[in-house]
């Protein structure tokens, strides 16, 4: 997985460096040449196969020593880069139609693997949008899902936090190369996300942010994703071009709707119009991406199954897949305080739901 001991890598490099060579022509290259070959290929070979002078005269010229410092970062630990055709490239990612040549990657490669949900929406959402990331992400991470988003403010940040917040695992996909945090506010963020998760990027180090770079990242969401949940959206927001670019790509897309007067809830409401799911749990949720992850999939059929007593599972019954409180359920049980802890605890340690900071619960399986 080591990709800087990958000698072919560095010609992978090479045209991600070469001016105006992009993702379609490295395709258009790779379908004629090994990456080796392209370097070698003649002026007169390359023009008969209709590539451009521009395109000819950057890969006659790479810039070697940017490559050899892109080495140098892949040789740090726990950084790596992923080629369209190395094995652990994420298939998801590889079936849209224009997938980044090159993943850089800072933390665990391994979850780009896993069944992701993106959650996306409003750098400047409201509180009850902020809540309601958080929950979400809280809950699918807890049931398995890895949750992915764009490291932005509002919305991208509660996300990865929500996840977080129950030791789940995260991906934030960057608009910057991997060397550089973007917003600077979130480098704390950003590094808890690569002790439990991962940092992505399709731009390799020394890459600065720019506003063209945010739609290329949006695709990468939208492509490594099973579904994509979008919680709060104007009408015209980034968030609904990464729900269009995931139905082009045949993902499940989802929404939560709000007030016909919320500005904020447009972009939501529009989406619910043009297909999207309405979303009002993260049931709703698991009802569509189940097959992916099984641990909340226990019947209650099933239950009666487990070495939970008849309170045990009567109470299990009561916990939702999104937060709740001990008040809550010594409200619904008719138990006391004490009688509710006390089981809570043994379903906790059998894995059945999971303590959140605050003292909230859900249920995982």
């Amino acid at each position: 997985m080591e990709a800087a001991l990958n000698p072919q890598i560095k010609y992978w490099l090479a045209m991600l460096r070469s001016p105006g060579v992009g993702s379609q022509a490295i395709q258009r290259l790779l379908a004629h040449f090994e990456p080796e070959q392209i370097f070698s290929a003649s002026r007169t070979t390359l023009t008969g196969l209709g590539f451009s002078e521009k395109l000819i005269n950057a890969l006659q010229k790479p810039d070697w020593q940017k490559v050899e410092d892109d080495i140098g970062w892949l040789e740090q630990a726990g950084n790596y880069a992923l080629t369209l055709d190395d094995a652990d490239y994420p298939a998801q990612l590889r079936e849209i139609a224009n997938p980044p040549p090159v993943l850089f990657v800072k933390g665990n490669p391994a979850l780009l693997l896993e069944p992701q949900l993106a959650i996306v929406g409003s750098r400047n959402p409201s509180p009850v949008g902020v809540s309601t990331a958080i929950q979400f992400a809280e809950t699918l991470a807890a049931a398995g899902f890895v949750v992915t988003s764009g490291l932005a403010l509002g919305i991208d940040a509660a996300s990865h936090q929500g996840a977080l917040n129950v030791n789940g695992q995260t991906i934030a996909v960057a608009g910057t190369g991997l060397d550089r945090v973007y917003p600077a506010c979130h480098k704390q963020l950003a590094t808890q996300i690569v002790e439990h998760g991962a940092l992505v990027s399709e731009f390799p180090p020394g890459t600065g942010a720019k506003a063209n770079h945010f739609p290329r990242r949006n695709r990468i969401i939208s492509g490594l994703c099973v579904g994509l949940l979008v919680v709060e959206a104007a009408q015209q927001s980034g968030s609904l071009i990464t729900a269009r670019l995931a139905l082009e790509q045949n993902r499940e897309v989802f929404a939560i709707p709000g007030s016909i007067h919320n500005p904020l809830a447009r972009g939501c409401n529009a989406l619910i119009r043009q297909g999207a799911k309405l979303v009002e749990t993260a049931q709703d949720i698991f009802e569509e991406l189940g097959h992916y992850n099984q641990r909340y999939m226990r019947s209650e059929s099933e239950l009666a199954q487990t070495s939970l007593d008849l309170e045990q599972q009567n109470l299990l019954k009561l916990i939702p897949y999104s937060p709740t409180t001990v008040d809550a359920l010594v409200q619904e049980s008719a138990w006391s305080a004490e009688e509710v802890s006390s089981t809570l605890l043994v379903l906790e340690l059998q894995g059945y739901i999971a303590a959140l900071a605050g003292g909230g619960y859900l249920r995982v399986k």
